[in-house]
């Protein structure tokens, strides 16, 4: 009788059954929290021990994988909690809140963090000379303070609303409550963030443009040699002038040598210098243009939702279409350490420099690409 008892104290202890759904929600979202931790934390290890990436594209990067990692360390546990509970919030009002509080923060985050991106990015091609005087350290320090203090400006007045944060039952998080337009400022939220993706994608439009319209060929001019005697010189001589002395056919004064070929000046060096660099601009600014589509793509279906509890009273979508699209908006903390790893190849050099299988360690030559 004892051991009955027993055993039915340790059951009431253990959970509830969990649903199939349940089990693949757990299984899904606890993949996705590792790969965003591990990913997140691989490129903050390399980007803060690697002195070649100390650099300002790579500190905002920094800044983003850093707002990924919280969001994955502090929300996605809770989530998992709520999910294993039968979807239901098992603490406090006020935690809700402040977690809500924390989910939107770094959403509105990551989205002024990448419109501020796109503008850096169309600074470093289309004025590129006061790129590399003007964004410095401390440039950048100010860039990331900004889109943090402007998420905060976006997050917190909800916080002193009543009812405006709490536990939705179908996303199982705590989050903006989204109601109809007439109930609370749910438009207003998605509004700005639509302008914010919006604007993101201008920038990188015209950004586009700018390339196109730089890369257009010119004809060429053909600058003709000019003739004394057979002995050429000029521009277009291009070495005919020694040729033909070698061979007799000059009688005037004997060429200089290698008369018209051309010589390496330090301005020409400076000019493959500089497009060296436009060259790394442009596969860095398509590397975060990635990032910022499935930024677009991952959060595309939750706003769909949103705008549609907005404008519609009753909810016109099943509860399988919101799993999938709040899934995809926890996914999107895991893809920019890896759009990263696969488009940069010079983090991936870093990377193998510090792999443990690595038994020697051979000097890293600098990121060419051909």
């Amino acid at each position: 009788m004892a051991g009955q008892e027993l055993q039915k104290g340790n059951a009431s202890l253990l959970p509830t059954d969990i649903s199939p759904g349940s089990v693949a929600k757990l299984a899904t979202l606890g993949i996705i929290a590792c790969v965003s931790l591990l990913g997140n934390l691989l490129f903050a290890f390399i980007a803060l021990r690697d002195k070649g990436l100390h650099r300002t594209p790579y500190y905002l990067m920094l800044d983003l994988c850093l707002g990924d990692f919280i969001r994955s360390l502090l929300c996605f546990p809770l989530v998992l909690k709520s999910i294993s509970s039968g979807s239901q919030w098992t603490y406090s009002k006020r935690s809700c809140r402040i977690v809500a509080f924390g989910a939107v923060l770094l959403c509105f985050h990551a989205a002024f963090l990448l419109l501020s991106i796109s503008l850096t990015r169309y600074m470093a091609i289309a004025h590129h000379r006061f790129y590399c005087k003007r964004m410095t350290g401390w440039a950048c320090l100010l860039v990331i303070a900004m889109a943090w203090i402007l998420s905060m400006a976006m997050a917190l007045p909800p916080v002193f609303e009543v009812g405006t944060y709490k536990f939705i039952r179908e996303e199982d998080q705590c989050t903006f409550e989204h109601r109809y337009v007439k109930a609370n400022d749910s438009l207003g939220f998605l509004l700005m963030l639509a302008f914010i993706v919006g604007a993101t994608h201008f920038v990188y439009m015209k950004l586009l443009f700018f390339i196109y319209d730089h890369r257009k060929m010119k004809p060429a001019q053909l600058t003709p040699a000019i003739s004394q005697n057979w002995s050429f010189h000029g521009p277009g001589a291009a070495g005919q002038a020694a040729a033909n002395w070698i061979a007799g056919f000059g009688r005037g004064p004997t060429p200089p040598t290698l008369v018209g070929m051309r010589q390496t000046t330090q301005s020409q060096i400076r000019r493959l210098l500089v497009l060296e660099e436009f060259k790394l601009e442009k596969r860095l600014s398509k590397m975060f243009y990635v990032i910022t589509f499935l930024f677009l793509l991952f959060w595309a279906p939750y706003l769909v939702a949103c705008y549609l509890r907005v404008f519609m009273k009753p909810s016109p979508l099943p509860q399988g279409y919101m799993t999938v699209a709040v899934w995809l908006t926890f996914a999107q903390a895991g893809v920019s350490p890896i759009v990263c790893f696969l488009l940069n190849k010079e983090v991936r050099l870093c990377l193998r420099s510090y792999l443990p299988c690595r038994t020697t360690q051979t000097q890293r030559e600098p990121y060419i690409d051909t």
